[in-house]
């Protein structure tokens, strides 16, 4: 019966620590670019109320203020609908390299698995009268 030297059983376990360590980087990057994604749309709402409430606070009719209020609304929309899909993107990207990951170590399991199991299941050989483990 063949057995697993240390090499080999520290070659494989260096694998999966790599193949863990590259999952957290993934994971690290997609958390960043949404962090970096959240502290812009922040900085940017910030300067943009500044002017929205310098350019009500000059209105000088009510209807100057409803038509301020109505664009005001509507560039809301369109900033808070592009902002879900940039968000959608990153988080897509994240869970596709984590699916991606996830299969390579299925399939890598698998195979490692069909290694053990086809060591177990072969006969032993007959070499003049003993009986050899493949």
């Amino acid at each position: 019966m063949s057995t697993v030297s240390p090499q080999q059983f520290f070659s494989a376990q260096s694998v999966q620590v790599q193949n863990v360590f590259g999952a957290f980087q993934a994971a690290f990057d997609g958390i960043e670019k949404l962090t970096t994604l959240n502290l812009q749309v922040v900085k940017t709402s910030l300067a943009e109320n500044q002017v929205i409430v310098e350019k009500a606070l000059a209105t000088r009719s009510p209807q100057e203020f409803v038509e301020l209020s109505t664009s005001v609304a509507k560039a809301t929309g369109e900033k808070a609908s592009l902002y879900g899909k940039q968000v959608k993107e990153i988080v897509s990207n994240m869970q596709s390299e984590a699916s991606t990951t996830a299969k390579s170590q299925l399939a890598e399991y698998q195979r490692e698995g069909q290694e053990v199991l086809n060591k177990f299941t072969k006969k032993p050989v007959l070499e003049s009268g003993v009986v050899v483990a493949p």
